[in-house]
């Protein structure tokens, strides 16, 4: 086989980055080439990402990757691919550019949403049309909020890492695409067709011609376009949608086809669930509100989001703004001999979702748990820091045994994926929750999730789901450096 080299451009909450990975034939090499800081930013009572300091970190990493080659053809890039978050999208002119910058789903302007929408479409009509759970940041809802406060119904939308990939090919209106994972996060989707659900579009008043086309994970969608193919490395680079929704890039990383297996894909969010072959709506299903989002080769990743280690970030810049600039690190090592804190509180409180003031939210969920509120200062971080922990454990358990319950399985090991399975003190805390072994995943997975894909498709076209775990099992013998 000949060589095969990609590059991967990971978008996330807090940070992004851009990775070079090569198959020379025997062996598969990664390379992190490019990191950017990323965060949504306040303007007239709204959070927004900007999208210009996203897409110029983007260019930067891809011209970096480029100057990594030796800027030479001989070091050619043959394929590059996006993910990121799921449910914001960027709206588009009649020129195909942006216009404005899109909405953070951690704005406020959705907190009503749920209600409203339920309204016109019941909640179990809703679940048994999509499968997908109710959480206000879905695309859906932030879709209803735009139209309820007059944003016109027609005007054009793509999900944030599709835009990447729409403006990297020139911005032709046949690349203007919803990738099949991404397209399920926006519960718009009919879950036993895999299109979009005219009925829900109807009932809303949305307008089905602004959504994209929905294409499969592993789709070309054209060279590469504008100022950066001009760069010899990058001059013939095929620009694929992989599994454009980040955390089924890391599920599909995962180098395992089995069904005796759970997966916690921890950072921010934290997402919590399992593959199945097909998707299971049942009345369990609804009651426990798991989601049945799209996954690489026609699979479901049946899970359901929680809140995550944004619990410590927010605490993290609470307790920097006093004074005292803690690390994650540090807090993980002041824990690590520390028995299990009993200080436990409902992580997916609908407070905690916003930015702010976070030690003093958690002491406002303690207290309705029934539980002594901490110390909230920077002294008390690694009280607060174990807390964080342990309530994430015990709520990674009851999740884990709802989708046992749900889907009928028996799972004996959980993979950690992401940030989180770094974290020593969680892992010990979830395997205690959940009486699973934990087996620690790479934090790269959604890297090498989104490269195999890419290379599942340059050798065979197509990314079917043993292909790309094959790809997934090479790549991960690689470490990032």
């Amino acid at each position: 086989m000949r060589t095969l080299r990609a590059a991967a451009v990971d978008l996330g909450a807090g940070s992004c980055r851009l990775s070079l990975g090569e198959w020379d034939g025997s062996g598969a090499h990664l390379q992190l080439v490019h990191r950017f800081a990323n965060g949504p930013v306040s303007r007239g009572g709204h959070l927004y990402w900007d999208l210009e300091r996203l897409e110029n970190g983007i260019d930067a990493g891809l011209r970096a990757c480029a100057q990594s080659l030796g800027g030479n053809g001989a070091g050619a890039i043959d394929a590059l691919g996006v993910t990121g978050w799921a449910v914001d999208y960027v709206r588009l002119g009649s020129s195909q550019r942006p216009l404005a910058d899109p909405f953070c789903y951690r704005d406020p302007r959705t907190e009503t949403a749920i209600d409203e929408v339920s309204a016109l479409i019941p909640r179990e009509r809703l679940y048994g049309l999509t499968g997908i759970q109710f959480i206000r940041i879905n695309t859906l809802y932030q879709l209803w909020a735009d139209r309820r406060d007059g944003v016109p119904a027609g005007v054009r939308w793509l999900n944030i890492p599709e835009s990447q990939l729409h403006r990297l090919t020139g911005r032709a209106p046949e690349t203007a695409v919803a990738e099949y994972t991404n397209a399920t996060h926006t519960q718009l989707l009919a879950v036993a067709t895999g299109e979009w659900c005219d009925e829900i579009f109807e009932r809303t008043g949305l307008d089905r011609r602004a959504a994209p086309r929905i294409v499969a994970p592993g789709t070309p969608l054209g060279r590469l376009r504008g100022e950066l193919a001009a760069l010899a490395p990058l001059a013939g680079t095929e620009v694929i949608a992989p599994a454009c929704h980040d955390t089924a890039a890391a599920v599909a990383g995962i180098p395992e086809t089995g069904g005796d297996w759970a997966f916690i894909s921890s950072g921010t969010w934290s997402l919590v669930g399992t593959v199945l072959d097909h998707p299971c709506t049942t009345p369990a299903a609804l009651a426990a509100n798991l989601t049945n989002e799209g996954g690489v080769g026609g699979t479901i990743r049946f899970l359901k989001n929680i809140t995550g280690l944004w619990l410590l970030e927010e605490c993290l810049r609470a307790w920097e703004a006093a004074g005292r600039q803690w690390t994650t690190a540090d807090l993980i090592a002041a824990c690590q001999s520390r028995p299990a804190s009993q200080a436990v509180f409902n992580v997916d409180r609908a407070e905690l979702m916003l930015p702010g003031d976070m030690p003093a939210k958690i002491n406002r969920a303690l207290l309705a748990a029934g539980r002594a509120p901490l110390a909230d200062g920077p002294t008390a971080a690694p009280d607060v820091a174990a807390a964080i922990f342990a309530s994430l454990a015990v709520r990674y358990g009851e999740v884990v045994r709802a989708l046992a319950l749900a889907c009928g399985r028996r799972f004996r090991r959980i993979y950690m994926l992401g940030g989180g399975s770094q974290n020593a003190v969680l892992n010990r805390l979830v395997e205690h929750a959940t009486g699973l072994e934990v087996v620690r995943g790479p934090v790269e997975s959604a890297t090498i999730g989104n490269l195999a894909v890419q290379f599942a498709t340059l050798e065979n076209g197509r990314a079917d789901a043993a292909t790309v775990a094959a790809w997934a099992e090479r790549l991960a013998c690689a470490a990032l450096v």
